[in-house]
């Protein structure tokens, strides 16, 4: 495999190679020098078209400590907001002789249109696509349920070759508008877990009950049932009319139906894990007390990226195998 475009994409073997090699640079990062020589010479280059924080940081980690030099670019104050376009765009960053793209795009299918023309002869790194797929997320949040998990279940490296085999996730919150919990269904799927994802009706989108997930509408049902690991997705309000947009009554009324509250934290099992891919609303899908619990995974999840994209870079870029595992 050439890109990492989706989740759904990854066989058992390529996804399993990927979190290996994760934490394979894991331990490399515990070092007092934290710098591979891996990509020195190579240049990647963040293309992001939408605002982000956590990801686009997190890439840029990965890449130079790999020594890969990065380029950053931003769709604010450059061509595009003079109306260039993604073609031109991508065949300049091409002609200056770059060797892999990260994108994000608020439209889905661009890292696609991407890497399946002859715009640019890289590989090309979905960093999340409108409201489709957000591949290294769903491997960041599949490293960090291994770690916690399987085995010593202190965050502790995993084994190599180890799946979430009948590990039960539920996704909670606004699956309407997340990519995050596309990607996680297909990916956790691949890996063996049972996943359920819950939400208000008016937050779960048409053809959600196809997906290889079990579909729910009561949070507490799915509570009882004895997660392992319960992912809280952000409201993104961003992506509605107003602050509700009519998909919920008001912000108390969902919070009191799909929020992650001090009660419902203290019925989960003992062992289970509570995740978000962030930003956070707290106080809205997920409280202070579940945010800062020891339970809680979230700056576990954010270092875990970093882990996780050196793997994919590496794996694109400098492997003889790729993602042909």
């Amino acid at each position: 495999m050439k890109h990492l475009l989706s989740a759904a994409d990854l066989s058992l073997a390529e996804a399993l190679a990927i979190l290996d090699t994760a934490e394979a640079m894991a331990e490399t990062q515990s070092r007092q020098m934290k710098k591979l020589p891996t990509l020195r010479g190579r240049s990647v280059v963040n293309l992001f078209f939408e605002d982000s924080t956590r990801t686009r940081i997190s890439f840029e980690a990965a890449a130079k400590r790999l020594s890969a030099d990065v380029i950053n670019f931003s769709a604010k104050g450059s061509s595009v907001s003079k109306g260039e376009s993604l073609k031109d765009t991508a065949q300049t960053l091409n002609a200056m002789g770059i060797d892999a793209v990260v994108i994000r795009h608020h439209a889905s299918g661009a890292p696609h249109r991407l890497a399946e023309t002859d715009w640019i002869d890289v590989p090309v790194i979905n960093a999340g696509d409108g409201t489709h797929q957000h591949p290294t997320q769903a491997l960041l949040d599949a490293f960090t349920m291994r770690r916690f998990l399987c085995g010593a279940q202190d965050g502790s490296p995993a084994a190599n070759g180890t799946t979430l085999a009948g590990k039960k996730v539920a996704i909670v919150g606004d699956i309407l508008h997340s990519r995050v919990v596309r990607s996680n269904v297909n990916l956790l799927h691949t890996l063996g877990a049972e996943v359920t994802v819950v939400g208000p009706p008016t937050l779960i989108p048409v053809g959600a009950e196809t997906w290889t997930s079990r579909l729910s509408y009561d949070f507490d049902e799915v509570i009882d049932d004895g997660p392992d690991a319960v992912m809280m997705l952000r409201v993104q309000r961003e992506r509605m009319s107003s602050a509700g947009g009519g998909y919920f009554p008001s912000p108390q009324e969902y919070t009191r139906a799909y929020g992650l509250d001090a009660a419902r934290l203290a019925r989960l099992a003992e062992h289970a894990i509570v995740m978000h891919p962030g930003p956070m609303n707290r106080g809205l899908e997920i409280s202070a007390a579940a945010a800062d619990s020891p339970r809680s995974t979230v700056l576990h999840q954010v270092a875990n990226g970093v882990f996780v994209r050196m793997a994919v870079l590496y794996l694109l870029l400098a492997s003889d195998e790729g993602l042909d595992a």
